[in-house]
């Protein structure tokens, strides 16, 4: 099984490198979310979540990702303006 999600795992990670596709794929998992459509009915007891919940993991990473770097980047420029007023 391994061997079929590691090339997707990998193609996904290669693909979000890119800010533009990262939102893209924030907005598509939100439209989804919201949408009455789905790949799984919700009929079918949580057999029809677990499409869901696979969507909605995907966009909390991802938005905590964003975060995550943001936050990384302020601390960045800080530092740097520290060192530059420091001399």
């Amino acid at each position: 099984m391994k061997f079929l999600r590691q090339p997707f795992y990998n193609a996904y990670r290669l693909i979000l490198q890119n800010p533009k596709y990262r939102w893209l794929v924030i907005l598509g998992s939100l439209i989804y979310l919201v949408s009455p459509f789905d790949i799984v009915t919700d009929i079918i007891p949580f057999v029809g979540w677990i499409d869901d919940g696979f969507i909605a993991t995907l966009l909390v990473s991802e938005v905590s990702q964003i975060i995550l770097e943001q936050r990384k980047n302020r601390r960045a420029k800080s530092t740097s303006v520290d060192t530059v007023s420091a001399s």
